[in-house]
């Protein structure tokens, strides 16, 4: 497990990290979300011990990386892939690291197979494109067996055969019992991914939370066509419910915040054929792109038009549970509160993840 509490970095007069307080679990896969220049790497950094917080403190079962004994069997981490001499072979590379950490050798060969890197494990990793570079970077990560593993960016440069076997790879390990944190911008592909969400902008949490609960707070879409459409219209009215024209001109209406069941049921009452009576919520991308909106720090040229508007989130009430308000001086949305202690109830796990060489 590892648990950051009151989490601050600061640059000179640049705060990169802003009084985080998490806790990553295992046997799931939790998402590290945030904007360029939000804090994630510096985090990740701090957790690893690679850079010293100004206040709180990053531990890792219970204990900073620093003090952690054989720290290989303990944690993985994959944060720079081109981590690594470029005339070492990889395989080489990897023995040298397991002898640091008094590996076992043969523990090597496991790992390369276990990436899709046997056939060229006697190769130098200089000549290694991005994705074998990953993949090079992943069996480093693997090679104690650890129960706790950080990925920075792990598909990046991986073709789609590797990002969808990534993807299997990592929700694996989680299932195995491990803890697992992952950073990527990649949004379509975490929320294939991840189980749970940690989202931060300008170094301070904006959520804590699962991904249906984050994608949730979007505002649910129906859409619905009908050759009766005033009549429909009417008779939605009629019911307390306000519609719109559909956005492309076509012959359609669209409501929000209701139900497929509640317009099927009016219009079945009121005789009215249906052609099309479609629900839909925004994606993870773009609930993530409304809720960090006022912590992006670099903005592109949009070009003619500028940016598409914010998408609809439900407005939260006041003193609702899991929602607590921003920090002073904080532009954006509101921010979500950690679950529960506990979370939910998972049951006995079938993967239960036994390390390498028994107990630590």
């Amino acid at each position: 497990m590892i648990s950051v509490e009151g989490l601050t970095k600061t640059y000179g007069p640049t705060r990169a990290v802003d009084n985080l307080t998490f806790t990553v679990k295992p046997g799931m896969v939790t998402g590290f979300l945030g904007p360029n220049g939000a804090g994630k790497s510096t985090t990740m950094r701090m957790m690893l011990g690679l850079d010293r917080p100004t206040a709180g403190k990053a531990t890792i079962n219970g204990r900073p990386y620093s003090e952690l004994r054989d720290p290989l069997r303990q944690v993985g981490a994959l944060l720079d892939a081109k981590w690594v001499h470029p005339n070492r072979s990889a395989r080489s590379h990897l023995r040298w690291m397991a002898a640091s950490n008094g590996i076992p050798a043969s523990r090597v060969d496991e790992v390369l197979a276990d990436v899709g890197l046997s056939a060229v494990a006697g190769k130098r990793a200089g000549g290694f494109s991005l994705g074998m570079s990953q993949r090079l970077g992943l069996a480093g990560a693997l090679l104690g067996d650890p129960g706790v593993l950080l990925f920075d960016e792990p598909v990046n440069g991986l073709d789609p055969e590797g990002i969808v076997w990534i993807r299997k790879f990592i929700r694996a390990l989680a299932q195995q019992g491990r803890t697992v944190l992952v950073s990527s911008h990649l949004l379509t592909e975490m929320s294939l991914t991840a189980d749970h969400l940690v989202v931060i902008g300008q170094g301070r949490l904006i959520a804590d939370c699962s991904v249906k609960e984050f994608t949730s707070r979007a505002t649910q879409t129906v859409r619905v066509r009908s050759p009766q459409l005033e009549q429909l219209r009417a008779a939605l009215a009629g019911a307390g419910l306000t519609s719109a024209d559909a956005a492309n001109g076509e012959a359609a209406l669209t409501l929000d915040d209701v139900t497929t069941d509640q317009v099927g049921e009016i219009a079945a009452a009121n005789a009215i054929t249906l052609h099309e009576l479609s629900s839909s919520t925004a994606s993870l991308e773009e609930v993530f792109m409304s809720m960090t909106a006022g912590t992006v720090q670099y903005h592109g040229n949009t070009g003619p038009g500028g940016a598409p508007a914010p998408i609809g989130l439900t407005k939260p009430q006041a003193g609702a549970p899991g929602l607590v308000s921003p920090p002073p001086g904080q532009q954006g949305p509101p921010a979500f509160a950690p679950p529960p202690p506990g979370g939910p109830a998972t049951g006995p796990n079938p993967y239960e993840y036994k390390p390498l060489g028994g107990a630590r």
